[in-house]
């Protein structure tokens, strides 16, 4: 069973919880403050299940993370509670000159006085949601712009730059509404498909106010006010104590 209060003690949430637009970012931010983007149960072959009861297991009560469809799913839920009109959205994701299927990913449509993107699972993504409404760019987080272009009636385009000058295309996505078992498909290809780049090697990143933390297999990335760091982790042990130090998650 979902209990809001322990999912906003996961988050370290101590703000206002009222439907609006100022909760919204709250939330959003320190939901990727606190919460990893990661994909290691499919390294542990364990399997990823999307009802309710098991999203609220891994995330709240064993404090891992999870990828979109976890990430998102149990933050649609959570926002519900709180009041908001939250609306599940199949996405296709940029890569190899090419847009994904639809269901490649899940993000949030939040209505309040007027429609705004929210993603807590494209790994490194925008600190706060995005104004579905807005084409010009959208500065969000660190050295960080973010733009929505339509495309058709109902599908539009997330890209982002860190350079004015450089684009890259995220992901396409439709406006059409979905629910968690729309994507029971997507999450069994992503976690058992030997062409799936979740099951090629394991990844935890996270968010921090000054930049970014990211293991990827045994190589420990650090960016600290745009300054990257790389690191060879020299075992699996190391890689434990790294997992634990800076994500909190301890297998």
């Amino acid at each position: 069973m979902f209990l809001l209060p322990a999912y906003l003690a996961r988050l370290n949430y101590t703000g206002p919880t009222e439907p609006t637009l100022e909760t919204l970012q709250a939330l959003h931010r320190q939901h990727l403050f606190t919460v990893p983007f990661e994909n290691l149960n499919i390294h542990l072959k364990r399997p990823i299940l999307l009802d309710e009861e098991s999203l609220f297991d891994k995330i709240v009560i064993h404090r891992r993370g999870g990828y979109c469809y976890e990430l998102n799913g149990l933050f649609a839920i959570a926002l519900r509670q709180l009041g908001f009109d939250v609306t599940m959205l199949s996405a296709g994701v940029w890569g190899g000159g090419r847009f994904g299927p639809p269901a490649d990913h899940l993000c949030l449509l939040v209505q309040l006085d007027e429609p705004w993107l929210a993603d807590v699972g494209f790994g490194d993504c925008a600190l706060e949601p995005l104004r579905l409404n807005e084409r010009g760019e959208q500065p969000r987080g660190l050295q960080r712009t973010y733009r929505l272009e339509q495309e058709g009636e109902c599908q539009y385009i997330m890209s982002e730059s860190r350079d004015e000058d450089d684009w890259e295309k995220g992901y396409r996505f439709s406006l059409q509404p979905m629910e968690l078992y729309d994507f029971i498909y997507g999450n069994h290809y992503m976690q058992t498909s030997p062409d799936s780049h979740f099951t090629q090697k394991r990844v935890c990143t996270l968010a921090t106010p000054t930049g970014r933390v990211t293991l990827s297999d045994l190589k420990f990335i650090q960016t600290v006010d745009g300054q990257r760091t790389e690191k060879q982790l020299a075992d699996e042990t190391e890689w434990r104590v790294v997992l634990k130090e800076y994500f909190e998650i301890a297998l």
